[in-house]
């Protein structure tokens, strides 16, 4: 009769293991065991953990008020003479959508669900096997590598939700519309988050109707640089070679826990220990590799020129609505975009995208300088110009950009 008993040389294995699964350190805990399949039950992302930490994040908990009919109607009627002013500046009359004004959470909803293959593509490239078969022969005489990077693997998509899920909540908390980040979505619309444009308004003692046509003139002026096809055809696909070109490394994790010194330092062990996994690098186990490296240059070059001609499209279209005011908006505004936020962090290390004061000068000054060459007509049909965006050089030189795009005024 064959014995019912497992033998210490043959252990039981989950149902479905093959033999060929990674390393599951929990595989004598059948309870843990389950837990790990519930956690990766939903591909290289766990979208359940994504869209209650976004949730969480805009909210913090609390309840949320729906948005008051007045904020709806007052934007809707300054939203017909920002978008005449922006029109005349970047010499288009295309329709555009009435604009939608939303809650944080609807904010962070919708913007995880429009970038949904954007942060799938960055997932499926942090879940892949670490230097393929050989690492894993690598990692089979390495007991703590083999345990990390079980850990990895099974923890990834849940750790990829939270982390993902997160960043979208707290930014809700802070911008505007759909354009203070520039990367492109499948719908055009402009979107506005009236709670932050009221108390962004108060904090500087912005009369609220000048705050509110500034943020029209910018995400007006957004959202036509994204209509233009090449420029949001080819950031697009930029972005998205930055975040599917991670290649992961479960060492990082366990060299930053050998390294941290929580409890040695005298400072709050919580506090190093969050300070620490505020780290993409150590939280995803997310490495830069070599072809990320080689295109940031192009990326950062590509932003700053959105961030830039948008920028100076509403500093025109501001001058003539708000008068001097303006400035002091667009100062307030830097000031914002300059202070660095752990959000800022995760933007810029797992998509790539910079949105800081270097950009922004690098940004200006580039599009100033085709203006001071071409002029203003110059600059907007040179920009509809397929294959416009600039290079790295061109950026810093507006001269070799022009001389490409059209040649005939180089």
């Amino acid at each position: 009769m064959a014995d019912d008993a497992s033998t210490p040389d043959q252990p039981d294995r989950d149902d479905g293991d093959d033999g060929n699964s990674p390393f599951n350190p929990f595989a004598a805990f059948p309870m843990f065991g389950d837990i790990a399949k519930l956690l990766q039950s939903q591909g290289p992302l766990n979208w359940d953990a994504a869209r209650q930490f976004a949730v969480l994040g805009a909210t913090h908990g609390e309840p949320e008020h729906n948005v008051d009919p007045g904020d709806r109607i007052a934007f809707s009627d300054l939203a017909r003479i920002a978008s005449m002013h922006v029109d005349d500046v970047t010499g288009t009359d295309a329709e555009l959508p009435e604009p939608r004004v939303v809650t944080r959470s609807q904010w962070a909803a919708e913007t995880l669900e429009a970038y949904r293959p954007l942060f799938t593509d960055l997932a499926t490239s942090l879940n892949q096997q670490p230097g393929g078969a050989e690492a894993d022969t690598d990692a089979g005489g390495d007991p703590m590598m083999q345990m990390m990077a079980g850990l990895s693997q099974m923890m990834g998509p849940a750790m990829m939700g939270m982390s993902v899920g997160s960043m979208v909540g707290q930014l809700s908390q802070r911008v505007f519309g759909l354009h203070d980040l520039p990367i492109p979505r499948a719908k055009e619309e402009i979107v506005l988050v009236s709670r932050n444009i009221s108390e962004f308004a108060g904090q500087w003692e912005i009369p609220i109707e000048q705050m509110r046509l500034w943020v029209l003139a910018h995400e007006t002026a957004g959202l036509r640089v994204f209509q233009i096809d090449h420029v949001r055809d080819g950031l697009a696909a930029l972005v998205r070679e930055h975040a599917s070109g991670f290649r992961p490394d479960p060492s990082t994790l366990a060299d930053s826990l050998g390294d941290l010194d929580a409890f040695g330092s005298g400072d709050d062990p919580m506090q190093a220990i969050q300070s620490a996994f505020s780290d993409p690098a150590v939280l995803l186990g997310a490495v830069q590799s070599p072809e990320q490296r080689a295109l940031q240059p192009r990326l950062d070059a590509a932003v700053a020129a959105v961030v830039g001609y948008t920028d100076w499209v509403v500093d025109a279209v501001a001058a003539r609505l708000i008068g001097g005011e303006a400035l002091r908006i667009a100062e307030a505004v830097r000031r914002q975009r300059a202070a660095s936020t752990p959000d800022d962090v995760f933007v810029e290390k797992l998509l790539g995208i910079r949105v800081g004061e270097d950009q922004v000068r690098h940004g200006k000054s580039f599009v100033q300088g085709v203006v001071d060459r071409v002029g203003e007509s110059g600059l907007n049909r040179l920009l509809a110009t397929p294959g416009s965006l600039p290079t790295a050089a061109e950026i810093e030189a507006p001269g070799l950009w022009i001389a490409r795009v059209d040649p005939d005024h180089g």
